[in-house]
């Protein structure tokens, strides 16, 4: 009898069952989507296909990736690099495990250019307007918008804070312990007092709600009803009528509250590294999309740098000894050393390398001359202990 040939849909779903031991399910539930898209456009546009070892990078590959560009409501460039990722690891493994896979089916300029995203904060007026209605409104939903614009983490994370996210880590130190989120990692955010206050009114209104006591709600900062993603539509609309309300001329999402609070932390002087950790970022290039620099800033920047340049190459005085009496051998060595210093300090302001390399070999005259003087004290010194 002749074996049972497997189709495409089901060489595809084995490789796929391998990949999620190790993926979360929204992952590999992306994976089978972009299977499920890809064998439907063979199956329609080349029915006769029916084996890996039969798939051409022209005409298949590159009809497909025409068709994901070309249909109705085409897919924008982000969707489309990630169904390129995912189909090209999927052949890429089907290939290592032995499957007649053709190598380079799918290479890097099939890939359509990333798109360019521009910081998204709100101005300082709006942001303050903004901030005022919340207060002003001060209920569960509104403190948590407060929580999410004083600490600058995602509102998935800010759904999944658990009830003692508060930890002290430290003499009136204090930190919101952030669980495993979006990139698989659980990090430490500074709190400050208002922060602080914030999670405590949190935790005051949270006892007066009635969905508090459901059993979903067990264990988390904030209470729930239903998935969580019926708590992220309650608070976008939570976020949009205060911003009406508070008179913004812009579309508010709680993701703008991230940018202003990276923006609005890199023009009081922290460092982008430590910007990177407090957002949760793997890639500094990532944490750079969050910070909006402006003309006045970049003047305060500039302004700022150039008064500190007229202090960075300073040449120090020569320090000759006062604690020894007359001219003796440690006298001069001591002065020996400093005008060794003061030469090494003003050859590494020069431009000229070959000023720079006759002062280098000044420097070693002045090294020999030293050694020769220790060696004359310390026979000096033998010489005194011996009478």
């Amino acid at each position: 009898m002749t074996p049972h040939r497997p189709s495409l849909e089901q060489i595809f779903e084995t490789q796929i069952q391998k990949l999620a031991l190790t993926l979360r399910p929204d992952t590999v539930d992306l994976y089978r989507t972009v299977v499920r898209r890809f064998v439907a456009y063979l199956r329609a546009s080349f029915p006769e296909l029916r084996r890996l070892s039969q798939l051409r990078r022209d005409p298949h590959l590159l009809g497909w990736f025409r068709s994901l560009s070309e249909q109705q409501q085409p897919l924008s460039n982000p969707s489309r690099i990630d169904y390129l990722v995912r189909l090209r690891r999927l052949l890429d493994d089907l290939n290592a495990s032995g499957h007649a896979v053709r190598p380079d089916l799918i290479r890097g300029e099939d890939f359509p250019p990333q798109p360019r995203y521009l910081p998204r904060p709100l101005s300082p007026q709006e942001d303050q307007l903004l901030g005022q209605e919340l207060r002003r409104t001060d209920d569960l939903y509104a403190n948590t918008l407060l929580l999410l614009r004083a600490t600058g983490i995602r509102l998935g994370e800010c759904i999944h804070l658990p009830l003692d996210c508060l930890r002290q880590v430290g003499t009136e130190q204090w930190a919101l312990h952030v669980p495993l989120g979006k990139l698989h990692t659980e990090r430490l955010v500074p709190a400050d007092i208002e922060v602080r206050r914030i999670v405590e009114r949190i935790l005051t209104l949270r006892t007066s709600a009635r969905l508090a006591r459901s059993a979903k709600s067990q264990g988390f900062l904030l209470p729930r009803r239903g998935a969580r993603y019926a708590l992220e539509r309650i608070l976008r609309s939570a976020l949009a009528h205060a911003a009406k309300r508070a008179g913004c001329s812009t579309h508010v999402t709680p993701h703008r509250l991230r940018h202003s609070f990276a923006t609005e932390l890199v023009r009081l002087g922290v460092s982008l590294p430590a910007l990177m950790k407090l957002l949760g970022h793997k890639d500094i290039r990532m944490s750079l999309r969050y910070v909006l620099v402006t003309q006045q800033d970049l003047q305060r920047e500039f302004h700022q740098a150039r008064q500190n340049a007229a202090h960075l190459h300073r040449v120090p005085t020569l320090a000759l000894p006062n604690d020894i009496s007359g001219a003796g051998l440690p006298s001069v060595r001591q002065a020996l050393e400093a005008t060794r210093h003061l030469l090494e300090m003003y050859r590494r302001q020069l431009g000229d390398q070959r000023t720079r390399r006759k002062l280098q070999r000044l420097d070693k005259r002045l090294l020999t001359v030293a050694s020769e003087l220790q060696r004359i004290d310390t026979k000096e010194n033998e010489e005194k202990l011996a009478s």
